[in-house]
């Protein structure tokens, strides 16, 4: 088939600064495919290439030369997607593998799901972002004030006192059973003191900690997935490990209670889809979540997601972040995430 991919830059602005583990961002940058064919006049395919600064295994000084490269190539290739040699540049191959569906499918509906056709939401998180305690106890509030039933929150910023204090909080108004915590560490815990705070963290009956310490720790990683009493996720621990034998001797190696799937860090859909199959086969559970697309990349994400029925609260709250986002058919209605046909 003959195809064009046009590439399209853009700078995004977040509405309020947005606190990680990597810093404060204020702007995202992205750049857009566009996939058209003269065999389909009128129809494209749109998808996001959005590596994460400082984090992704993709995020290069020319990024978009290896993008403009890629795209040439898939264009030489009548439109075939090469997974394998895509393996490592994962948030190349999650905007491809979008655009192209998209193409095909000629909808925003990727997949024929109780999702897509409107008729049922995927529960998510209400994520909390890093700040001071007054700035997260009002993000708290709100959060269940709008019925969130699972509360993440990201850890690590502020003095661990006052952390605990937060969740102390919620619980005093919520049990374990009205609302489900979660907290994200971002590997700012040290291997010396992580396992103290993390009995300290499971007595507030919290449901999971993602990435306790660093990545890049296996041994100590799993000795702290096995003695505590708090189950573990990973998360950055996955950035990076891109062939399956890496999977498969991370996962066993480490031994974790979650995994946390994010398609343009992790390898795509097919990336995702090896991740999900290793996890099960060790008895690893696992949910999906964006990293800071915009709604071209976190549509994509919650159609892919919907195809697996898990039931766990996924991380796909993050569509309202910027005040120059795209149009897309997406709405929280309490804690679920609807495609509005």
């Amino acid at each position: 088939m003959n195809c064009k991919i046009e590439i399209v830059p853009r700078l995004l602005h977040f509405k309020q600064p947005a606190g990680t583990s990597r810093g404060v961002y204020t702007t995202r940058k992205v750049w857009y495919v566009h996939f058209t064919s003269p065999e389909f006049p009128g129809r494209v395919g749109v998808g996001e290439c959005a590596p994460l600064p400082k984090l992704s295994c993709d995020d290069l000084p020319d990024y978009g030369k290896r993008l403009a490269d890629v795209c040439r190539w898939v264009e030489e290739q009548g439109g075939k997607l090469d997974g394998e040699a895509l393996r490592d540049y994962p948030s190349i191959l999650f905007g491809l593998e979008t655009a192209i569906r998209h193409f095909f499918e000629g909808t925003w509906a990727l997949w024929n799901t109780a999702f897509s056709r409107g008729e049922a939401g995927i529960p998510i998180n209400g994520l909390i972002w890093m700040g001071d305690f007054d700035k997260m106890l009002v993000q708290i509030e709100a959060k269940m004030k709008e019925g969130f039933r699972c509360i993440k929150l990201k850890i690590g910023a502020i003095n661990f006192e006052e952390e605990l204090a937060l969740l102390r909080h919620i619980r005093a108004h919520f049990s374990a059973g009205e609302v489900e915590l979660r907290v994200d560490a971002n590997g700012a815990f040290s291997p010396v003191d992580a396992m103290e705070k993390l009995k300290r963290l499971s007595e507030l009956d919290i449901h999971s900690i993602e990435q306790p310490i660093r990545a890049g720790q296996w041994e100590e990683m799993a000795r702290l997935t096995s003695e505590s009493p708090l189950p573990i996720a990973l998360d950055e621990e996955l950035i990076g490990c891109n062939t399956l034998e890496g999977k498969q001797r991370l996962l066993s190696a480490i031994r974790p209670q979650y995994i946390i799937l994010k398609p343009s860090l992790h390898g795509g859909f097919t990336g995702g889809e090896e991740w999900i199959a290793e996890a099960e086969k060790r008895n690893i559970g696992w949910w999906i979540t964006s990293a800071l697309e915009s709604n071209i990349g976190l549509n994509a994400i919650a159609q892919w997601c919907a195809t697996f029925n898990n039931p766990l609260p996924q991380g796909l709250g993050t569509g309202m972040l910027f005040t120059d986002n795209v149009d897309m058919p997406l709405e929280i209605r309490k804690d679920c995430l609807w495609f509005c046909k």
